[in-house]
């Protein structure tokens, strides 16, 4: 088992132009969690940090485009409210990409401080040059 000081994290860089959403957000999960690692240890965040740039020429297949809608409900009653994923592309494309992340760590303290070591920028600028993220192809 890891200890958490001997834990390195590194940072990586992901094109997102051209690749499918889903087999895009298990890549990104499994790096987030540390499973590519061979001191990978459950119940500790041994994950690295990763950048996803160019998140709004990302693909959905099929009619996923027009057909898949993101529900959030407000608390209140009557609130409901739908999005249609052709308008998130639009509007916001870095959102989609973490849903689908979101979706595939674990819904506990650990997932969420997972979770905060990714940034999704839809263009190919990001403010992470400093880091020396490492280019990594999927």
């Amino acid at each position: 088992m890891a200890k958490p000081k001997e834990i390195e994290k590194k940072w990586y860089l992901i094109d997102a132009s051209g690749q499918a959403l889903g087999r895009l957000s298990t890549r990104v999960a499994s790096i987030l969690r540390g499973k590519h690692k061979a001191i990978y240890t459950p119940h500790l965040d041994t994950g690295d940090f990763v950048v996803v740039i160019n998140a709004s020429k990302v693909r959905l297949t099929g009619n996923k485009l027009e057909d898949k809608i993101k529900y959030r409900h407000t608390g209140y009653p009557g609130g409901l409210k739908a999005e249609s994923y052709e308008n998130i592309m639009a509007e916001k494309p870095e959102v989609a990409i973490l849903d689908a992340v979101k979706g595939m760590l674990p819904r506990t303290r650990l997932g969420r401080a997972q979770l905060k070591k990714l940034k999704v920028y839809a263009a190919e600028e990001h403010p992470h040059d400093p880091q020396k993220p490492e280019k990594l192809e999927l």
